[in-house]
């Protein structure tokens, strides 16, 4: 249950919906938006009566969610979520601007003068033992990428493929961290990053299904951290062996969640579906930033 407190409403009228949730055997999420409250019930909120929660002081009204997913629903918050990291901004309703990633394909490889953020994946070992490896070890990667962006002013991001990676990350100043489609299903890497004050991607991979994500994200989410963005890298493809662009998934978030979402399009591109194609397909889809 989603319970939207009063603009007015002041913290004993938090406390008591609080404790009101807490006396059900349930959990609560406070989200302090600028405008108003939101506080979630967290748990069967088939104990609560709606009208009771209402007529509760300082309560505005209260909304049953039947998805798994409460906190980045369109029903606890209906505007679109923006976040700010370092002057760029991701979401919002008025003046969205796509945000363009420049995702290496070599971790020595060069930044763009034009990035305004560079995806790293410092991490990766690659699944063919006589690929091309960097000549880089992940922390000297890390250190060089980090200096480069900051004289570029661009946003580091980092992409996360085991709880072990985060503390690298963090020690060399990610501005943000990417959790790939790989580790959706590892709930406590998904709680570690929650407890942490650093926006991150989301990312869902071709096999997943548009529950699969939000719950990840969910879970994110009621650990603390609010600074989440929703990702998708392509799903299946019913007419060739290439991946394509997941559209209904990318509809389907921006409908159902307010949080922002970005569509990473750097392998989608093949004979038949140029990049160009793939950026306006995903613009088209409402999505808020691209990594290409």
């Amino acid at each position: 249950m989603i319970i939207v407190m009063q603009p007015h409403a002041g913290e004993e009228d938090v406390r008591r919906v609080v404790a009101t949730i807490r006396q059900q055997g349930l959990s609560e999420h406070v989200s302090r938006g600028t405008e108003c409250t939101i506080i979630g019930a967290v748990g069967d909120e088939r104990v609560f009566d709606v009208v009771q929660i209402e007529a509760l002081p300082g309560v505005e009204r209260a909304i049953r969610i039947v998805q798994e997913w409460r906190i980045i629903s369109r029903e606890a918050w209906a505007e679109d979520t923006q976040i700010t990291v370092r002057g760029i901004r991701f979401g919002g309703q008025s003046g969205v601007r796509h945000i363009q990633f420049i995702a290496p394909n070599e971790a020595d490889a060069a930044v763009s003068p034009q990035s305004q953020a560079v995806l790293l994946d410092p991490f990766h070992v690659p699944a063919n033992p006589y690929a091309p490896k960097s000549s880089l070890h992940p922390e000297d990667t890390l250190h060089r990428y980090h200096q480069t962006c900051r004289q570029q002013s661009a946003l580091l991001m980092v992409r996360i493929r085991d709880s072990a990676h985060i503390a690298a990350a963090l020690d060399h100043k990610a501005d943000m961290l990417y959790l790939g489609g790989e580790v959706l299903a590892n709930r406590r890497l998904l709680q570690e990053i929650g407890s942490l004050n650093i926006p991150t991607v989301v990312c869902k991979a071709a096999h997943h299904s548009v529950r699969d994500w939000l719950v990840a994200a969910e879970q994110v989410v009621l650990q603390g951290n609010q600074h989440i963005i929703l990702g998708d890298a392509g799903t299946l493809s019913w007419h060739s062996e290439h991946l394509r662009l997941d559209i209904d998934a990318l509809v389907a978030a921006k409908k159902l969640s307010h949080l922002p979402v970005l569509a990473d399009i750097s392998r989608l591109a093949h004979r038949h579906m140029d990049k160009d194609t793939l950026r306006a397909l995903a613009c088209a889809a409402g999505v808020d930033a691209l990594i290409e």
